[in-house]
């Protein structure tokens, strides 16, 4: 009786043990899946970061700007430059800047090899945690918050109102205007808020290739 019962078990173990290798496979087969996409994101986004940052490398200095290429960004960090203080109409110099600018940004971000993967290109708002004399720190932030939300419109409506702004239609799809207030503010060495670095204007792009990864990982999920 133990012999049959022994042999009627033998197939079933070598079922099972088939039946945890085909998972291991299709685990595998999701990991390299995985494992691709994300090296495509990371060579997409570099070879985007590495591209910006060469198209504006004349330019930055004189606009006392900078580009972060590991982050998909394009700072403007001069408070005298970009605005008069508490006010939100673009001085002139910074829509001359705006002007030469943006249309060549616009024009590299729209090549075939990136506008697909371009979920959003962000104008960002940033400001000092200072207000005026006397206000307490909420009160600060939200007038930070409401001056900051005026500044990026009028950052936006400037470059959507340019007749060289390449093209309309997908620009005003990706484009938002974000005031962040002094959510995220500059600190210097020592702690410190750097108050002139922290009132800045950002233009960021991000990507929806982190959302396809979830996806992908997701899908690996339910088939486990």
């Amino acid at each position: 009786m133990a012999k049959n019962s022994d042999g009627h078990w033998i197939p079933l173990a070598d079922l099972m043990t088939g039946l945890m290798m085909m998972f291991m496979l299709i685990a595998v087969l999701y990991m390299l899946k995985v494992n691709s996409a994300v090296s495509d994101y990371s060579t997409s986004k570099n070879e985007l970061g590495k591209e910006l940052c060469e198209e504006f490398a004349g330019d930055l200095e004189k606009w006392d700007a900078e580009c972060d290429d590991a982050n998909l960004v394009v700072r403007f960090k001069s408070p005298d430059v970009l605005f008069d203080t508490g006010q939100s109409v673009i001085k002139p110099q910074f829509q001359s800047i705006l002007s030469d600018f943006f249309p060549r940004y616009i024009d590299l971000l729209n090549q075939e090899k990136y506008k697909y993967s371009i979920e959003e290109i962000r104008i960002e708002g940033h400001t000092s945690s200072k207000w005026r004399v006397g206000a307490s720190e909420n009160e600060a932030y939200f007038s930070n918050m409401q001056l900051s939300q005026a500044r990026t419109l009028s950052v936006l409506r400037h470059v959507l109102s340019e007749k060289n702004t390449p093209p309309q239609a997908w620009s005003k799809d990706l484009l938002t205007a974000n005031g962040l207030s002094s959510s995220k503010l500059i600190h210097n060495i020592d702690g410190t808020e750097n108050q002139q670095g922290s009132q800045r204007v950002e233009f960021r792009v991000r990507t929806n290739a982190d959302e396809y990864i979830n996806n992908i990982i997701g899908d690996l999920g339910q088939q486990q």
